[in-house]
């Protein structure tokens, strides 16, 4: 299976309810093998950064066998609309 940024983000959309999801395909060439994601979820809410990047991981437990390397930012809606208005 061939990982897309769109699959990603459908994936992590559906999993973790997310309201906003950011991918960026950031291998050279783009050709799928290092990815950066932003994800905004009601379900980081009350969780510590390490607890919401193993959802993240878990989420994509078979796409992480696949990429290289992966870099994730996860906020909470509240968190996020206070990052935009920055």
């Amino acid at each position: 299976m061939a990982i897309t940024a769109d699959h990603i983000r459908d994936k992590l959309i559906k999993e973790l309810a997310a309201v906003h999801v950011d991918v960026e395909d950031t291998s050279p060439n783009r050709c799928a093998a290092s990815f950066k994601v932003l994800v905004v979820s009601s379900q980081f809410e009350g969780k510590q950064l390490l607890q919401r990047h193993r959802m993240v991981n878990t989420c994509l437990a078979e796409e992480l066998k696949e990429i290289h390397a992966f870099e994730q930012k996860t906020l909470t809606p509240e968190q996020w609309e206070k990052q935009k208005s920055q």
